[in-house]
């Protein structure tokens, strides 16, 4: 695949537009998966994967919100 098609290299970009292409991908992901070639779900699938892998590397501080976790998750159910 040549380079132009697949987009600046997440590393390269700036911290505002990293975010800006997280949200677009992951908004765009359930109509690439039920509708999009085999080409297209696999390159989606590509570039969601360096985006994720580049903001965990720019933040391996982050630390997850309590209702994210699996004991989070159990402590809502019990809740209920």
């Amino acid at each position: 695949m040549p380079e132009h098609d697949k987009g600046v290299a997440p590393q390269h970009l700036e911290e505002a537009v990293l975010l800006q292409e997280l949200e677009a991908i992951h908004r765009t992901r359930h109509e690439t998966l039920l509708h999009g070639s085999d080409e297209a779900l696999r390159h989606h699938s590509t570039r969601m994967a360096e985006l994720e892998r580049e903001y965990l590397r720019r933040h391996p501080e982050r630390a997850p919100v309590p209702g994210r976790t699996r004991s989070g998750a159990r402590a809502r159910t019990e809740d209920r």
